[in-house]
């Protein structure tokens, strides 16, 4: 039987329960504690790694799969069903090497390699893990590649998405700010709401003192993003923390009215940049 399988790599952050129902195969990136390393949400839950990262003197590092691991998912799957189309979306080419990882393991397989398209999300977290599971449904619909491609290209386009983190601890560690920016803004309580621009590079929108001001900026940034719109979908990314996730549905449900609604985990890859404590907000059309 002719169908389409859909591949992404653990960064797109997707509930578990969603990846198993819809059959989305999920690659893993590799965190590395020292010279510990753990596959991304098989070695190490969320849960763990929120209470490490606090303690580890260092920051953990993180590795894309190899080529070979993504030839091999690949040629797993053709084997199976070698009428099968693959479509194959990853964390932006901007953040991670991930993406040219799959688009060499694509040239590897030689004739295998045309009926396999990888897509460079340029986003990170549910920010395209929300078109992963819209292409799951879709190709359990019996939708064809070409329909698949154009529909999430359509969500990317129209996806509205924040960060907002709680401390710049993460970001000074990884060389994103200076130590001395770092102090004055843990001195101060401010707190940066991050988003993604349309290169998929991770770029500050605002600092905002207190976080309880920073969710409402937060608020107040969505409404601006979609005028006179009511209904939405939302996901909410938390760190291993789904009260203070909740929170944020409650508080934004007083402001639009929610349709499909998802709680999940930044995992541990996108989280040794961010931290604890960190919310982040995706938004695409009802």
């Amino acid at each position: 039987m002719n169908r389409t399988v859909i591949v992404t790599d653990s960064t797109s952050d997707i509930p578990p329960a969603l990846a198993e129902k819809y059959g989305i195969e999920v690659v893993p990136l590799t965190l590395m504690f020292g010279e510990e390393a753990f596959r991304d949400k098989i070695d190490m839950t969320p849960e763990q790694f929120y209470e490490r990262l606090p303690r580890s003197p260092q920051l953990p590092t993180t590795s894309q799969p190899s080529p070979v691991e993504y030839m091999k998912v690949y040629s797993s799957i053709l084997e199976r069903n070698p009428d099968s189309r693959i479509l194959s979306f990853h964390i932006s080419s901007g953040l991670s090497g991930t993406y040219q990882s799959a688009v060499l393991a694509k040239s590897m397989l030689e004739e295998k390699g045309e009926v396999i398209t990888v897509v460079d999300s340029l986003s990170a977290s549910y920010g395209f893990g929300f078109m992963v599971v819209a292409a799951a449904r879709m190709a359990a619909e019996g939708k064809a590649p070409a329909e698949i491609l154009e529909s999430a290209e359509k969500l990317r386009q129209s996806r509205k998405l924040y960060f907002l983190v709680d401390t710049l601890e993460y970001l000074q560690k990884g060389g994103r700010i200076g130590k001395a920016s770092a102090i004055l803004g843990t001195l101060l309580n401010i707190k940066p709401i991050l988003s993604i621009d349309a290169e998929g590079i991770i770029y500050a929108v605002e600092k905002v003192r207190g976080r309880k001001k920073a969710v409402a900026r937060m608020i107040e940034l969505f409404k601006g993003d979609l005028p006179g719109v009511d209904k939405i979908n939302v996901a909410v990314g938390h760190t291993a923390e789904p009260a203070y996730g909740e929170e944020f549905l409650q508080e934004l449900a007083g402001h639009f009215t929610l349709e499909e609604k998802v709680l999940t985990n930044v995992g541990p890859v996108v989280g040794s940049h961010v931290g604890n404590g960190t919310l982040a907000v995706f938004i695409w059309p009802a």
